[in-house]
């Protein structure tokens, strides 16, 4: 084991660098858009739907509770991309997909 030079370093800022290192910084954040997604798109789309994961490629999949919600939010697509590309988490969101499934 090699000695340590210099002070030692608080684990926040430990574990951001090590994050950045391995080029993980920016799907962290991107994931973040899951969490905040009820405060994002308002309390009635929330109701009837769930943020479930971003892919790599900026690709949100979003739980829709129904057929009619799910067209709705389609033809709302570019609005909503628009408004969560304002945050810093999804400016790199390149599309929203969504899946019909209970909520």
């Amino acid at each position: 084991m090699t000695p340590r030079k210099g002070k030692p370093e608080p684990l926040g800022a430990a574990l951001a660098g090590f994050l950045e290192r391995a080029g993980l910084t920016e799907r962290i954040e991107r994931a973040s858009i899951v969490d905040e997604w009820p405060l994002l798109v308002g309390e009635q789309i929330a109701a009837v739907t769930a943020a479930r994961m971003v892919t790599r490629d900026g690709t949100l999949f979003v739980d829709v509770a129904t057929n009619a919600w799910m067209q709705e939010l389609s033809l709302m697509e570019p609005q909503l991309l628009n408004a969560l590309r304002q945050r810093p988490a999804g400016a790199s969101l390149e599309r929203i997909r969504w899946r019909l499934a209970r909520v």
